[in-house]
C-alpha cells in the first residue's frame, strides 16, 4: 500500500506518502547470541549495506550506532539501534528528530513471519502486525507512515512459538540461505534509494 490516509487537524484528508529515503534502520537485538537469528535480519542487511560502502566507522547516536555512506551518489545514513527489539522505538525516534529526518523518509528493515522465507516486500504505513520493534517505532514516534522492507522469514514449524523460530541460532545451509536474503535485502535497499519507493515496491510484487 503506496498511500495512506492520514486525517489533517483541518478535518480535510491527506496523503501521505514516501519521500527519498535518508536513513536507513536495521531492527535486531544486540549481543553475540542474536547475531545468527533471525530475529537480526535488520542488522545483517545494515551491516552488507557498510560492507558494500567500506564503512570505517560508526558514531554512538541516540542510542544508535549511525554510519554516513554514500548510496547511488546520495547521503544515506545506516543505524542499528543499542537497545532490544522491543524498546527500538525510542532511540529510532530521538535520531529521526536529531537528523532532522520525517517519517516518510525512514526506512526500517525488519524479519517478518508473513512473508516467506527467501522473499522480500517493501511496505509504506500500516499498523505492527504483531511486531514488538515496529509496535515500538509506532508508539514512540507518533506515526506509521514511514517505508519497511520486509525481510521474509516464514511460519515456524508445527507447534513452535514465534519467538523460539525468530531467535533460535541459524546453522548449514539455513544460515547460508540467511546470509543470501541478507545481501538480496541490501540491493533492494539500494534500488530503493536510487529509483525510489514505488518503482522498487512494484518490481518485487
Amino acid at each position: 500500500m503506496l498511500e495512506i490516509m492520514v486525517r489533517a487537524q483541518s478535518g480535510k484528508v491527506a496523503m501521505a506518502e514516501p519521500k527519498d529515503i535518508r536513513l536507513v534502520v536495521g531492527l535486531g537485538n544486540p549481543g553475540a547470541e542474536y547475531e545468527k537469528t533471525r530475529h537480526n535480519a535488520g542488522y545483517a542487511t545494515i551491516d552488507v549495506l557498510a560492507e558494500h560502502a567500506g564503512v570505517r566507522y560508526w558514531k554512538s547516536q541516540a542510542g544508535m550506532m549511525v554510519a554516513g555512506v554514500k548510496i547511488a551518489g546520495k547521503d544515506i545514513y545506516l543505524a542499528r539501534p543499542q537497545t532490544y527489539m522491543n524498546e527500538a522505538g525510542g532511540p529510532i525516534s530521538k535520531l529521526v528528530r536529531q537528523l532532522k529526518i520525517s517519517p516518510e523518509e525512514l526506512l526500517v528493515v525488519h524479519d517478518d513471519v508473513d512473508v516467506p522465507d527467501t522473499k522480500l516486500r517493501l511496505k509504506f504505513g500500516g499498523g505492527h502486525d504483531g511486531h514488538n520493534g515496529l509496535r515500538s517505532i509506532i508508539q514512540k514516534m507518533g506515526s506509521r507512515d514511514f517505508c519497511r522492507l520486509r525481510f521474509g522469514v516464514g511460519r515456524p514449524p508445527g507447534r513452535m512459538s514465534v519467538a523460539q523460530y525468530t531467535l533460535r541460532p541459524l546453522k548449514g545451509t539455513q544460515l547460508e540461505s540467511f546470509a543470501i536474503e541478507a545481501q538480496d535485502a541490501a540491493d533492494v535497499v539500494d534500488r530503493t534509494v536510487a529509483k525510489g519507493f514505488a518503482a522498487e515496491a512494484t518490481r518485487l510484487g
